[in-house]
C-alpha cells in the first residue's frame, strides 16, 4: 500500500489549507455497499466467496482511483485509466450476477468516474457509464431500474463539477500567491534602486564638497567651513532619506531635488540654470522627476567636466510634462539610457520605472556638445499655474 501512503501525503499537503475535496472525501460513500456486504453474511448471495472477492476487488479499485484522481500526474497516468476501466467491468459483473443492493455500486462508479475524468472526455464517458447502469438495472428491475441510471449520471456530473470548481479555486489561489511574490520582488527591486540613487547622489555631493573644502582651506577658511557645514547637512539629510526609504514613507518633491541639484552643481564649480513652468504635478509624478534630476545631476558632477548645466521642467502638449537636463561637458563620459551610448545602472532603472508610469526617458550626446537627459511623464495636473524662475550662480530655485 505504498502508493496509498504517497498519494495520501500528497493529497493532504495539497488540499489541507484549501479544504478542497480529496481522496478521503469519496471514502464515506462506500457505505452504500453495506447492503451487498450484509447479503454475503445472510446467505442471500449465491456463491458468496465470489461475491466477497468481487466486493474486495471493487473496494480496492475504488480507493485506488479515488486517491489518484486529485493529483494531475497520477490522474492522467495509464494505470489510473486501466483501474477505472476494471472498476467498471467489476461493477457490471457484480450487478448482472446479483442485482438488488449490488446495483448501488453503479453510483459509486459514477463518483469515481467524475473524479478521474475531465472535459472533454467526461461527457462521452459519463454517458457510457449511465447507459451501462440503466441497461443492467432495467435487466434486473424493469423500468424502475432507470432510477439507478439517473443516480449514476448525476453522481458523475456533480462530482466532476465539484472537483473542477475546487481545482479552479486552487489555481486562483496559486495565481494570487504568485502575484504577491512578484509584488515583493518588485518592491525589493524598487528599494534597491532607491537606495542606489540615494547613496550615489549623496556620496557624489560629499566628495565634491570635500574637494572644494580642501581647495579653500588654505586661502578662505570661512568658505571651507561653509562647505564642511554643507557636508554635514547632506549627510544628515541622507540618513533621514534612507530611514524614510526603509519605512516606505519617502515622497520627495521636485522643488527639493532642484534645490539640492543647484547646491551640488555649485559645489562642483558648475553653473546651474533652472527653468520651471507648467501646472502643478501630483506627488507621484514629482517624485519620479525628482529621481531623474538626482541621477542626471549626479552624472553631470561625476562624469561631464561641464561648466554649465541647465534643468528645464515644462508642460508638453498640456497632458504631459517634460524634464530636460543639459550640460556643456564632453558628453561621451556619461552613462546613457534609452538611446544613449552606455548602460548606466541608475538611468536604466529610471527608464523602467518611468515606462511603468506611462513615461519615457532618453539620454545621449547633445546636438552640439554635452549630454542631454530627457524625461516625459503624464501631467495629472490638479489645476493650472505657472512658476517660472531662472537661476544663475547666485539665484534661488523657483
Amino acid at each position: 500500500m505504498a502508493w496509498l501512503r504517497r498519494t495520501r501525503g500528497t493529497s493532504c499537503e495539497t488540499f489541507r489549507d484549501e479544504r478542497s475535496p480529496n481522496g478521503f472525501s469519496l471514502l464515506p460513500w462506500l457505505l452504500m455497499g453495506m447492503g451487498a456486504f450484509s447479503n454475503l453474511f445472510q446467505g442471500e448471495t449465491p456463491e458468496p466467496w465470489i461475491g466477497g472477492l468481487g466486493l474486495l476487488t471493487f473496494n480496492s479499485l475504488y480507493v485506488y482511483v479515488s486517491f489518484r484522481s486529485f493529483v494531475k500526474e497520477t490522474r492522467e497516468a495509464t494505470s489510473t485509466r486501466v483501474a477505472l476501466a476494471l472498476l467498471g467491468l467489476v461493477t457490471c459483473a457484480l450487478a448482472l450476477a446479483y442485482g438488488g443492493n449490488w446495483l448501488l455500486f453503479f453510483p459509486l462508479l459514477g463518483l469515481a468516474t467524475g473524479a478521474a475524468v475531465r472535459m472533454p472526455q467526461l461527457r462521452p464517458v459519463g454517458l457510457v457509464v449511465g447507459v451501462l447502469a440503466g441497461g443492467v438495472s432495467v435487466f434486473h428491475d424493469g423500468w424502475g431500474g432507470l432510477d439507478i441510471a439517473y443516480a449514476t449520471w448525476i453522481s458523475t456530473m456533480v462530482t466532476a463539477a465539484i472537483v473542477s470548481l475546487s481545482e479552479a479555486v486552487r489555481q486562483l489561489r496559486t495565481a494570487r500567491e504568485e502575484l504577491a511574490r512578484r509584488a515583493v520582488e518588485e518592491e525589493r527591486l524598487r528599494f534597491s534602486r532607491d537606495l542606489h540613487d540615494l547613496l550615489g547622489h549623496t556620496l557624489s555631493v560629499i566628495v565634491v564638497k570635500s574637494e572644494a573644502a580642501r581647495r579653500l582651506a588654505a586661502g578662505d577658511v570661512a568658505a571651507a567651513q561653509a562647505q564642511l557645514n554643507d557636508i554635514e547637512a547632506v549627510g544628515r539629510q541622507a540618513l533621514t532619506e534612507i530611514r524614510e526609504a526603509v519605512t516606505g514613507y519617502r515622497q520627495g518633491t521636485l522643488r527639493d531635488e532642484l534645490d539640492r541639484a543647484v547646491s551640488a552643481l555649485r559645489a562642483a564649480g558648475i553653473e546651474p540654470v533652472v527653468r520651471r513652468s507648467g501646472p502643478p504635478l501630483v506627488p507621484q509624478t514629482e517624485a519620479l522627476l525628482g529621481w531623474v534630476v538626482r541621477e542626471a545631476v549626479t552624472n553631470v558632477v561625476r562624469h561631464s567636466g561641464a561648466a554649465r548645466c541647465e534643468i528645464v521642467v515644462a508642460g508638453s502638449g498640456g497632458e504631459r510634462v517634460r524634464l530636460t537636463v543639459t550640460d556643456d561637458g564632453g558628453g561621451g563620459g556619461q552613462p546613457g539610457a534609452g538611446g544613449g551610448t552606455g548602460a548606466g545602472t541608475g538611468l536604466k532603472g529610471l527608464t523602467e520605472r518611468l515606462a511603468t508610469a506611462g513615461g519615457t526617458l532618453t539620454a545621449g550626446p547633445g546636438a552640439r556638445q554635452g549630454f542631454v537627459v530627457t524625461a516625459e511623464l503624464p501631467v495629472e495636473a490638479r489645476g493650472l499655474a505657472e512658476d517660472r524662475v531662472e537661476v544663475g550662480v547666485g539665484g534661488p530655485v523657483g
